[in-house]
């Protein structure tokens, strides 16, 4: 199962915009969808959380497009984090140290809670 617009979902927990991804695999058949979906949430300090629960795979192009996401995210004053990351996923963010570069949490709840402590 791959990505696509259906599968991404919405949703707010007060200033934070959470987007759950459904589909199993972030990859070159889908990581342009994937940014074009998060671009609509972009306004100047958008604070997004993916939510990667059932996401099981990235390839380079989908961390590619996470990254590219970042930029964007971070370029209009904003912040991106993540959470819900399995094992596999976590593991490519490590090898290729990209946990360091994105705020990674266990939970949403946590992920957007993270924001408490930044100024809106």
């Amino acid at each position: 199962m791959t990505l696509n617009v259906e599968a991404v979902s919405h949703e707010r927990a007060g200033d934070v915009s959470i987007v759950r991804l459904s589909g199993t695999t972030l990859d070159a058949g889908n990581s342009k969808e994937f940014k074009a979906e998060v671009a609509r949430l972009l306004n100047p300090g958008a604070r997004i959380v993916l939510d990667m629960t059932e996401l099981k795979f990235v390839d380079s192009s989908g961390l590619g497009a996470m990254v590219s996401t970042l930029r964007q995210v971070n370029g209009a004053g904003g912040d991106l984090r993540l959470c819900g990351l399995s094992k596999p996923v976590r593991a490519l963010l490590e090898l290729v140290r990209m946990h360091r570069v994105f705020g990674i949490f266990n939970t949403r709840e946590e992920a957007v809670e993270s924001f408490a402590s930044q100024p809106s």
